[in-house]
């Protein structure tokens, strides 16, 4: 810090503490209101990159054929048949009070299904047979639904022992027409540009939307629980369950909101007690609590104020403010508790002065690299990714404001403490431990890590991108087993689209001249379907269907089937011209319409897949599809299509590889010049870096060895460990050279600051892995990978910056020769406390 900038920094919080206080509790009092207006957003669009052009496209497509939200019911009775009357009238129950919610359209199962029993073919009319109808055989309809290759393993299981409800809710034409004109005007900017006016629109119009899928969320929040409200008393006589993406979006936001609430208080109550055992006195446990308070208030207050929306990514971004405050805020104080020890006789005001002074330098640029750590989150192109990262760059800058204004600001308050008492000679000390291993190790030490380095890139190469939602949740939560019951028995829940532009045809077999006298003004779609094309469609869907790694297929080909079968043969174009023009409307809106369109000459093939698959590989899968599509069908690259929301996960997850090479690049790149910029010397600089690069690679090498895939929820455990590592790096460097001037001798200086710096290294480590290994009670599995891997990463950075980092200064003289090589380690370190 600058002797001017000093000076008023000095006058400021030192000469009127009260004055910064009144500042900083404005600042949070202020701040606090917005607070209110912290939002989470854990929506299926919030996980997806906003420039994929898949996305775009999807939407289209959903427009096209009307795809609306739907939630699915499992319904399987415990004690009673599923087609039994008891299992009916409470189908029929729940079906009404569903249909009584506002924003629910509709809802299909097994009450509102055709049974057609021997009804021919061209004998389908509005007035169709339901199970509802008397005389209707249970088990003759059973069996019938168990085989409509339509309805089996969609509203039925293939035993006939489950049911489902699908409950449809209204088209939302608003959001539809937010997000048309706000991706118009953004396709016009990236094209050409837009005018003044366009440009206030765009503007406008995003900031209307913003609000309004806001609204929306909530009130599908509410939706949700109003469902789960009225499935509820069910549940003593049948099995319930719901299913969908909304339901499972809707459910991360709950597991995210739990762990927020119930973990944030444990890891708080443990880092209390953390503290508490380390330092043993109330002011060195409250005023790290204090510092987190402020930063925390203010850094949701800014969130709330920006309408600055939380992901599933960045939901944990509180808890690693906490890190970072807390590691500021205990380098100050046991520096502090250092200068106390050995200047008993000194004002505590100037020891208070010189510890701030003395560390704002380190700690500056261990918030500065590890503020680049999370920026470099930025370039990988993944808007929550992104969103992270900026969140954690203005957090970290928070808390450094906080600590280095409140820290002393407090402290200039209270009293000196009467006795300090540093306990010179424990029964054990870590940290002197870890000097004596280093020193007894020498050069081997090196080929240990190297060793290390080779296990890890080994497991990097055995990093998978891949993952589940089901994966996400514990085996014994309830979303887990409805999800694995829908799997199970009912062709699986998440699903991708499989779009295929047909081939023109010349000509319309079996149509003669006279074909479209008395036909109404529908005749002319009426000759889109010819056999041919039905023949193919029928084709495409038993080629997905009997893909090992897909459930359930939803397409007009399985109507073909079901038309061949009711025929007891094929069906020729003159019949599928007929069947069009006589199809009841009722019908036509449920097999027809969401899946051809004859004015874009396309067919569109809903395909579910098995989440809980072991074996499922999504981009494999997709990649297979199209290519068989393509292959087997003679259809050129363009005229197959794949979209949906598995399909737009899966591109996020494929660039996650490339995104965390690029990352790590960029902030390790960054990181050496800000080395370079703080001790000035090339060789410092890459002997520093090198126990970083090694923690980094070691934590994505555990990764790999165990089978923790890389995802969207772990891409951020690199910048962490990297950021964590350079924290202790940079204090532990800073303190070395200090000493090494002073005491000329590499091992000396070893000593001495494993007995000092280190120990406030170990005692933020200590305290940090102490809160979050409690992460791993979570139901929320991403949350137990994050407590576990941000645990490994403390670890990890400590014993590499208490090990590695020494030998490597002592083996490759990172600080030039020694004044004073025979200085014994005992004399030399002699107010090290060891």
């Amino acid at each position: 810090m600058s002797s001017t900038l000093s000076r008023w920094y000095s006058a400021l919080v030192f000469d009127r503490p009260w004055l910064v206080i009144a500042f900083l509790f404005v600042l949070a009092g202020g701040f606090a209101w917005y607070a209110q207006d912290f939002k989470l957003d854990v929506s299926a669009d919030s996980l997806l990159m906003e420039d994929d052009r898949d996305l775009e496209f999807s939407r289209v497509i959903n427009q096209r054929y009307g795809v609306r939200d739907s939630v699915t019911i499992a319904f399987r009775p415990y004690n009673f048949d599923l087609l039994s009357e008891q299992s009916l009238s409470i189908m029929a129950s729940i079906r009404d009070e569903l249909l009584a919610m506002e924003r629910i359209e509709s809802v299909d199962s097994l009450l509102n299904v055709p049974v057609f029993g021997n009804t021919p073919l061209t004998g389908i009319n509005e007035d169709y047979l339901t199970v509802l109808d008397e005389g209707q055989d249970p088990e003759a309809v059973r069996q019938e639904l168990m085989t409509n290759p339509v309805f089996s393993n969609a509203i039925i299981s293939p035993d006939g022992t489950t049911g489902a409800m699908l409950a449809s809710f209204y088209l939302d034409t608003r959001y539809i027409e937010l997000i048309n004109r706000r991706t118009e005007l953004r396709n016009k900017s990236n094209a050409e540009g837009l005018s003044a006016e366009e440009a206030r629109e765009l503007q406008a119009v995003s900031a209307q939307f913003d609000v309004y899928s806001s609204e929306t969320a909530q009130l599908r929040h509410e939706d949700i629980a109003s469902i789960r409200a009225i499935l509820e008393p069910y549940k003593a006589e049948v099995e319930l369950y719901l299913g969908g993406a909304p339901m499972i979006a809707d459910d991360m936001v709950t597991f995210v909101q739990n762990d927020l609430a119930t973990f944030s208080l444990v890891v708080l109550a443990f880092i209390i007690i953390a503290l508490g055992m380390i330092f043993r006195q109330k002011r060195w446990v409250v005023l790290p609590l204090i510092c987190c308070a402020f930063a925390g208030v203010i850094v949701l207050g800014i969130l709330g104020l920006m309408d600055w929306r939380v992901t599933v990514v960045s939901s944990n971004f509180m808890s690693l403010l906490l890190i970072i405050t807390i590691s500021l805020t205990v380098h100050l104080m046991v520096r502090y508790r250092e200068l106390r020890a050995s200047r008993r006789f000194t004002d505590q005001r100037r020891v208070l002065r010189h510890t701030v002074l003395v560390m704002f330098k380190p700690c500056l640029f261990t918030a500065l690299t590890t503020m680049v750590a999370f920026g470099s989150l930025v370039v990988s192109g993944i808007t929550p990714i992104i969103s992270f990262g900026w969140i954690m760059v203005m957090g970290v800058g928070t808390a450094l404001m906080v600590v280095f204004l409140l820290f002393p600001a407090l402290m200039s308050l209270l009293p000196a403490e009467k006795r300090v008492v540093e306990n010179k000679n424990p029964r054990f000390s870590l940290t002197g431990a870890l000097a004596r291993l280093t020193d007894a190790a020498g050069a081997k030490l090196l080929w240990v890590f190297a060793l290390i380095f080779v296990i890890s890139a080994i497991g990097i190469s055995r990093l998978q991108v891949e993952n589940s939602f089901i994966a996400y949740f514990a085996e014994d939560t309830e979303i887990y087993q409805g999800m694995k019951l829908f799997d199970d028995k009912l062709g699986g829940t998440l699903s991708f689209e499989v779009l295929v532009n047909l081939p023109e045809e010349a000509e319309f077999d079996d149509f003669d001249d006279g074909f479209d006298d008395g036909f109404e003004e529908d005749s002319s779609d009426a000759y889109w379907f010819t056999a041919d094309k039905m023949d193919q469609l029928k084709q495409m869907h038993e080629y997905l269907d009997n893909h090992p790694r897909t459930g359930k297929v939803l397409s007009f080909g399985a109507v073909v089937q079901l038309a061949e079968q009711l025929n007891n043969g094929p069906v020729d174009s003159f019949l599928w011209a007929l069947l069009y023009t006589m199809l009841p409307e009722t019908l036509r809106s449920t097999v027809l319409s969401p899946f051809l369109s004859v004015e874009h000459n396309q067919a569109r093939f809903n395909v579910r897949v098995i989440e809980s698959d072991p074996e499922l590989n999504r981009n494999e899968l997709i990649g297979e599809i199209r290519e068989g599509m393509q292959s087997n069908f003679n259809l050129a690259p363009e005229q197959v299509q794949i979209t949906g929301l598995l399909v737009m996960y899966n591109n996020v997850l494929q660039s996650l590889y490339e995104s965390q090479i690029l990352t790590l690049g960029v902030v390790l790149g960054v990181i050496m010049i800000m080395f370079l910029l703080l001790f000035r010397s090339m060789r410092i600089a890459i002997i520093c870096i090198i126990p970083n690069i090694i923690a980094a690679a070691l934590v994505l090498g555990i990764m790999g060895w165990m089978g923790i895939p890389l995802d969207i929820m772990t891409i951020t455990i690199a910048a962490i460990s990297v950021g964590i590592g350079v924290d202790n790096t940079i204090h532990y460097m800073h303190r070395f050279r200090r000493e090494f001037h002073r005491l000329g001798n590499y091992k000396a200086a070893m000593y001495y600051c494993h007995g000092s710096i280190a120990r406030a290294m170990y005692f933020t480590s200590l305290t940090i892995v102490a809160g979050f290994s409690i992460l791993v009670l979570s139901n929320f599995i991403p949350t137990i990978v994050f407590g576990l891997l941000t645990s490994i990463a403390m670890v990890v950075a400590l014993l590499g910056a208490l090990t590695l980092l020494p030998q490597l200064l002592i083996s490759f003289r990172g600080l030039g020769p020694e004044s004073h090589p025979d200085n014994s380690v005992g004399n030399g370190a002699s107010e090290a406390v060891l």
